[in-house]
C-alpha cells in the first residue's frame, strides 16, 4: 500500500472513532485534514488506482455516516434548546403570577 493509501486510511480511522466518541473539535480537525490527504493523493503521480478508489469509497461512506450523524445531533441539541425556552417562558409566567 502507498503513503497516500496509507495516510487516506489512517485520516479515516481517526475520523472514524472520533464520530464514535462525539469529539466535533476533533472531527473539524480531522475533516480538514482529510480533506488536505485527499487532496495530495489525487495530486500524487504514481497512485494505485484501485486502492486509491476503495480508500476513496470508504471515506464517502464514512463521510454519509458522519453527516448522519451531525443532523441527528443538530436535531437532539434542536429538541433541548426548544424545551429549555419553553421552559423560561413557564417560569417567566409563573413570575408573574407568583
Amino acid at each position: 500500500m502507498n503513503a497516500s493509501a496509507k495516510r487516506l486510511e489512517e485520516t479515516g480511522s481517526a475520523l472514524r472513532e472520533a464520530m464514535v466518541q462525539q469529539d466535533w473539535t476533533a472531527i473539524s480537525v480531522l475533516d480538514l485534514e482529510c480533506r488536505q490527504v485527499v487532496e495530495a493523493a489525487m495530486s500524487e503521480p504514481r497512485r494505485d488506482e484501485a486502492v486509491m478508489r476503495q480508500r476513496m469509497q470508504e471515506l464517502l461512506g464514512l463521510y454519509r455516516e458522519l453527516l448522519d450523524t451531525c443532523q441527528a445531533e443538530q436535531q437532539r441539541v434542536s429538541g433541548e434548546l426548544i424545551q429549555i425556552n419553553q421552559s423560561q417562558r413557564t417560569a417567566k409566567i409563573y413570575q408573574l403570577f407568583g
